[in-house]
């Protein structure tokens, strides 16, 4: 079947190459340079990405994980993780290994870089953590690199989630598109046509229907299982560039300065309004009681609403610059952590259950995202100017924060989007470069972080 990936305007170049030519490439690997980016093709060495199959969904589909490479195997895999094309759907559905989309090559693998974390790893006492006998060695290098063409250069945009079902949705341009993790199977979802974009994307707490914000403020939702759309919902009057899920409403921020709570079970586009913020709506994150939404905006403030509210419960004004980055602790009830934009680059930690400010950390860089491991007390935060990195943090009780790694690898760019992986171990971080880069930086469990972690072999892919 002649399979293609969705394009505006060329269609695939499928010609083989020989082999003098493919050993050629592995040596001096380009992405393809994209006209519009205004940038030069970057150029790296990667070595031969091998797909874990930790995490994957064989009992859910009935699958067994022997003999992967069997044809009848293959064939079960790909029909029940992502059903083939129809026209009803009108979805398109790649098959990477038979087609060059996502291509592997093999050079030699580069010296690992790491960093070792003190044995007293948590000494938070409102976190009852067992201490760490032997050091944790985190990754300097992703393991993983794929490059996303047409993901946009915007601080105020969440193009990229990740769900619970191990599935990554990534915004690109217009269309939105899925990449399975445990089979490396790429899917586009949707495509909005030309005189709509993607401004945000985010996966329901079932990891099965996915919300799409689109820039003429429309919120979609998707079935994913099917690539179905379920219900186009209206309300905004701009640009949705955030988006939260809760186990019961949809939250939608926008560039109008609203945000509505929408039920997708009800017939209304919406069943409430906040209106809080005077400009833009870049950050929401519901905490994980699904009791209060925290929202960040271009007005650099940061507010906290209870579940059915119309005003803020909480106001905080110590951000000097954009509020994009929130995470809520998973570990500990009400600890809420925010970050700001260029002009500010601090992290904010608050304790919403007592509206006081607990501390605050000045980075150096504008604060991009926030992420909280649920695993460790640890956080990642991702900067823009001017460092462009990716920071991994313990947080103590005292003293507020301490550096554990700096990584590096979108270094002209900023850090514009990061996402988690259902197992809490994996990270996925993108930027205007077009890459979308994934690092080991949690362990799996605080068990297993006395462990000494090794780099995972480095892998390329590449969209074209």
């Amino acid at each position: 079947m002649d399979q293609r990936l969705p394009s505006e305007s060329s269609e695939l170049n499928l010609t083989p190459t020989r082999p003098d030519e493919e050993l050629a490439r592995s040596r001096n690997i380009e992405r393809p340079f994209n006209p519009n980016h205004g940038r030069a093709p970057s150029r790296i060495l990667s070595d031969r990405f091998i797909p874990s199959r930790t995490g994957s969904n064989f009992a859910l589909f009935h699958l067994s994980p022997e003999r992967p490479g069997d044809t009848d195997y293959s064939r079960r895999l790909r029909r029940a993780l992502f059903p083939p094309p129809t026209p009803e759907n009108g979805s398109d559905l790649i098959n990477p290994p038979n087609r060059n989309i996502f291509r592997y090559q093999t050079v030699t693998r580069r010296p690992s870089h790491s960093v070792s974390l003190p044995e007293s790893y948590d000494d938070n006492p409102e976190v009852n953590h067992s201490a760490v006998n032997a050091p944790r060695k985190i990754p300097k290098s992703p393991y993983k690199i794929l490059d996303a063409p047409g993901l946009q250069d915007d601080f105020h945009l969440n193009l990229v989630d990740w769900s619970m079902h191990n599935v990554l949705a990534v915004g690109l341009g217009n269309c939105v598109y899925l990449w399975n993790a445990n089979s490396d199977m790429v899917t586009r979802l949707c495509d909005l046509g030309i005189d709509d974009s993607v401004c945000s994307v985010g996966w329901a707490q079932g990891g099965t229907h996915l919300a799409v914000g689109t820039s003429n403020g429309i919120v979609q939702i998707w079935d994913a299982s099917c690539c179905k759309k379920v219900r186009s919902m209206k309300g905004h009057r701009s640009r949705v560039g955030a988006l939260a899920w809760s186990s019961t409403l949809l939250s939608s921020g926008s560039h109008d300065k609203s945000i509505f709570q929408r039920d997708i079970r009800a017939q209304d586009n919406y069943v409430s309004e906040q209106r809080g913020h005077n400009s833009e709506v870049c950050g929401l994150k519901w905490s994980y009681d699904d009791l209060q939404l925290a929202s960040g905006g271009n007005d650099n403030r940061l507010l906290v609403w209870n579940q059915n509210s119309t005003q803020p419960m909480l106001r905080f004004s110590e951000h000097t610059a954009a509020v994009k980055a929130i995470a809520w602790s998973p570990h500990v009830h009400g600890l809420l952590a925010s970050g700001g934009g260029t002009e500010d680059g601090c992290i904010h930690f608050w304790r919403t259950t007592t509206n006081s400010h607990l501390s605050c950390i000045d980075t150096g860089s504008s604060v991009c995202n926030l992420v909280w491991s649920k695993n460790v007390n640890e956080l990642v935060s991702t900067h823009g100017h001017t460092e462009n990195e990716i920071i991994v943090w313990r947080y103590p009780h005292y003293p507020a924060m301490s550096k554990l790694a700096t990584l590096e690898g979108h270094i002209d760019d900023e850090v514009l989007y990061l996402a988690i992986s259902p197992d809490g171990r994996t990270i996925v971080t993108g930027a205007a470069d077009e890459t979308l880069r994934f690092w080991n930086v949690f362990p799996s469990s605080i068990s297993q972080s006395r462990a000494t972690e090794t780099v995972a072999p480095s892998g390329r892919t590449t969209i074209r």
